[in-house]
C-alpha cells in the first residue's frame, strides 16, 4: 500500500504541477510562462518526485511507463492494475484541486478553455490531424521509455536518473505541445479530461492507446540495443 500511495501522490503532483502551470500560469498577463515554462514544469514534477518517492515505488506516475517497464522486463505484471489505478486516481484528484483553484476566477469555463486537455484536429493547439497526433504520441512515448530504461539500468551512473528522465519529459513537451498539448501519459490526460468533458473525453481514447503502444516499442527497443539483460533498478536507488 505504501507503493500505491506514493504513486497516487506522485501522479497528483505531476498533474497539479504540469497542468496547473498550463491552466493558471501559461498565459498570465505580462508574466505568463508560456510553452517553455509549462514544459519545464512537467519536467520538474518528475525530477522532484523521482528523488522523493523513487526508492518507494519507482516513481512511474504514468500507466504507459508501468506497462512499458513491464514489457521491458523491469516490472511485474501482477502490479500493473494497482499501479495504474493509483496513478489515475491521483491524476483525477489533481484535476479536482486544479478545477477548484481555477474556478475561483469569475467566468472560468473548463469546457471552453480545454483545461489543459489533450486533443487532435480542431482541438490540437496547432490544428494537427489525428494521424499527426497519433504518430507524435507514439514516438515521444517510445523515446521516453527508451531514456527511462537506459537511465535506470544497473550500469548507468547512479543518482542521475531523475535528471535524465525529467529533462527528457521537458524536451518532449517542447516538441509536442503544439501537436497534442502533450500527453505521453494516460493518467495525466484523464485527470483533466473528466473535468473538461465533451470533446476531451471523446478523444481521450487516443491518449491511452498511443502512449501505451509507444511505451512498449521504446522498452523493447532498449532491450534490443542493451548490452545485456535489463537490470531491475528503481529510478532512485535505495540508500
Amino acid at each position: 500500500m505504501k507503493k500505491y500511495g506514493a504513486e497516487f501522490l506522485g501522479t497528483l503532483w505531476l498533474v497539479l504541477g504540469g497542468c496547473g502551470s498550463a491552466v493558471l500560469a501559461a498565459a498570465f498577463p505580462n508574466v505568463g510562462i508560456g510553452l517553455h515554462g509549462v514544459s519545464l514544469a512537467f519536467g520538474l514534477t518528475v525530477v522532484t518526485m523521482a528523488y522523493a518517492i523513487g526508492h518507494i515505488s519507482g516513481c512511474h506516475l504514468n500507466p504507459a511507463v508501468s506497462i512499458g517497464l513491464c514489457a521491458g522486463g523491469r516490472f511485474p505484471a501482477k502490479e500493473l492494475v494497482p499501479y495504474i489505478a493509483a496513478q489515475v486516481l491521483g491524476a483525477i484528484a489533481a484535476g479536482a484541486i486544479l478545477y477548484t483553484i481555477a474556478s475561483g476566477v469569475p467566468g472560468f469555463d473548463a469546457a471552453k478553455s480545454g483545461f489543459a486537455s489533450n486533443g487532435f484536429g480542431a482541438h490540437s493547439p496547432g490544428g494537427y490531424s489525428f494521424a499527426a497526433a497519433a504518430v507524435c504520441e507514439i514516438v515521444m512515448t517510445a523515446f521516453f521509455l527508451f531514456v527511462i530504461m537506459g537511465a535506470t539500468h544497473g550500469r548507468a551512473p547512479a543518482g542521475f536518473a531523475p535528471l535524465a528522465i525529467g529533462l527528457c519529459l521537458t524536451l518532449i513537451h517542447l516538441i509536442s505541445i503544439p501537436v497534442t498539448n502533450t500527453s505521453v501519459n494516460p493518467a495525466r490526460s484523464t485527470g483533466v479530461a473528466v473535468f473538461a468533458g465533451g470533446w476531451a473525453l471523446e478523444q481521450l481514447w487516443l491518449f491511452w492507446v498511443a502512449p501505451i503502444v509507444g511505451a512498449a516499442i521504446g522498452a523493447l527497443a532498449y532491450r534490443f540495443v542493451s548490452e545485456d539483460d535489463p537490470a531491475p533498478a528503481p529510478i532512485v536507488g535505495k540508500h
